[in-house]
């Protein structure tokens, strides 16, 4: 009795950790992808509050944003 619930525990543990290391290593993928923000978002949020950007502050912010991946 009390080894099967040893083999249910352990068995929930190891698909837990496996399965968060599946979801982390698709998402990296996904967002590789799939940016969540680019250099033509960028231009056009610039571009709606009323400034026509250089590609220089685009290219900054880009850098500003990718540091905190």
């Amino acid at each position: 009795m009390l080894e099967n619930v040893l083999y249910l525990v352990g068995g929930l543990v190891v698909g837990i950790i496996l399965g968060f290391l599946l979801s982390r290593i698709i998402m990296k993928k996904y967002l590789d992808k799939n940016p969540p923000i680019n250099e033509k978002m960028i231009e056009a949020m610039m571009s709606g509050m009323g400034r026509k950007p250089s590609q220089k502050q685009v290219k900054q912010v880009m850098n500003q944003m990718n540091r905190y991946k």
